[in-house]
């Protein structure tokens, strides 16, 4: 078989399931057979209003495990047969931030993001083989080894926000980083962690893996909320992960003098966003802005995944054939699902 099927992002709105020929591996790349690409987020905006790293037509999906089929020139460590998973993008580690150990605000890293998980083979570039694919665990799953690269991203947002034994943190949106989130900061030292979301199914997976609080702002104010288990001071931490204005602005309310904000939702370009200076100036907090992930936190997640000590399974639910990508991501949409793992093998 020479050709394979391949979701496409044509524009705002509008997926293709295309026929195109399978790709073949040049030096130091190899291509693998997707056993399962799990939906994301990004994918979701992305779809419904287009993003700034989507230049299409393109191939769409980013998140990936697989089996390798073919291996370029030069590849050691991967061959025919192996079981993977991965990231979708890697640092050049020679430019000015990545010399200064910021390797997620690499220059080339828009460049080199890869996409078209959502098919039946994907082609793995060099950079991301030299530094971001992974052998899959073999107690993992194809489905669950799909969250790496979300997981990675999770993981280097948590590292970002310095949690300290015994802090209480607030995380704000229980979608599939948030969740994520949550268990990453309980493992790293978090004595109480507060859920805040909105859809009360969510927040009840949030409750059954582990949250010691959780609060819908359909019951009221958020931030009175929080503060009401802290003595009214707020939060030593808060993860803003819901990916709206307004909870931007929750966020540095709901943080205690001296406390951290890591601000890890993407929000639409040129989105302005109104803060309380006062509380930022003469609190002294610290707010970050943290995007994506690099590749310490990439062999984090893998090893986070195989060890159980984050566990994924609650935000998997369900599998779908390619033709049903669309249907998938409005799912979502309507949080009906939280995540779904896209199985070119299942039938339409």
């Amino acid at each position: 078989m020479s050709s394979m099927r391949g979701v496409f992002f044509l524009e705002p709105g509008k997926l293709e399931l295309r026929e195109v020929t399978i790709p073949e591996p040049g030096p130091g790349e190899v291509v693998i057979k997707i056993e399962a690409a799990t939906t994301c987020g990004t994918d979701l905006k992305g779809y419904k209003r287009g993003h700034r790293l989507f230049r299409p037509p393109m191939p769409f999906g980013h998140e990936y495990a697989g089996v390798v089929t073919a291996v370029g020139a030069g590849v050691k460590q991967f061959r025919e047969g192996d079981a993977v998973c991965g990231a979708n993008s890697a640092p050049c580690n020679t430019c000015f931030f990545c010399r200064r150990g910021q390797q997620s605000l690499c220059i080339g890293i828009e460049d080199s993001f890869n996409f078209g998980s959502y098919a039946d083979y994907f082609r793995i570039p060099a950079h991301i083989v030299a530094q971001n694919l992974h052998h899959k665990p073999e107690n993992v799953s194809f489905a669950h080894a799909g969250f790496v690269e979300p997981l990675a991203c999770a993981v280097n947002g948590v590292i970002n926000a310095d949690i300290q034994f015994g802090d209480t943190v607030a995380i704000i949106g229980p979608g599939a980083q948030g969740l994520m989130q949550m268990q990453v900061a309980r493992s790293v030292g978090a004595a109480r962690v507060i859920m805040i979301g909105r859809a009360r199914g969510r927040l009840e997976v949030a409750r059954a893996l582990g949250a010691d609080a959780i609060f819908s702002s359909q019951d009221g104010d958020p931030v009175e909320f929080v503060k009401s288990l802290t003595d009214g001071r707020g939060a030593d931490v808060v993860i803003e992960s819901a990916g709206a204005s307004e909870t931007w602005s929750q966020a540095l309310l709901m943080v205690r003098k001296g406390g951290t904000i890591v601000q890890y939702s993407g929000l639409p370009g040129g989105t302005q966003v109104s803060f309380d200076a006062t509380h930022l100036h003469y609190g002294g907090v610290t707010m970050k802005g943290v995007f994506h992930l690099i590749p310490r936190t990439v062999e984090m997640a893998v090893q986070a995944l195989a060890s159980g000590a984050v566990d994924v399974a609650p935000l998997l639910e369900g599998s779908i054939p390619l033709e049903q990508v669309e249907d998938g991501l409005l799912r979502m949409a309507r949080s009906e699902v939280i995540k779904l793992a896209v199985e070119p093998g299942l039938t339409g």
